[in-house]
């Protein structure tokens, strides 16, 4: 939903553990993966580690 709305959106195991309904993921990049790709079908930038430090005011 938050990638619709123009919103940003965290992934990884310590949010969800399944790929697709009953299906466990098989790693956290797999989860990053399918993110990735609904971003650009429905047309939105992927932030780069930079944009995503910045985004988070994390520092490198």
């Amino acid at each position: 939903m938050a990638i619709i709305t123009g919103g940003h959106v965290r992934v990884g195991f310590e949010d969800n553990v399944y790929i697709e309904k009953g299906v466990p993921a098989k790693s956290n990049g797999e989860l990053v993966e399918k993110v990735v790709r609904l971003a650009k079908e429905f047309g939105r930038p992927v932030a780069t580690p930079a944009e995503a430090r910045e985004i988070l005011g994390i520092s490198k």
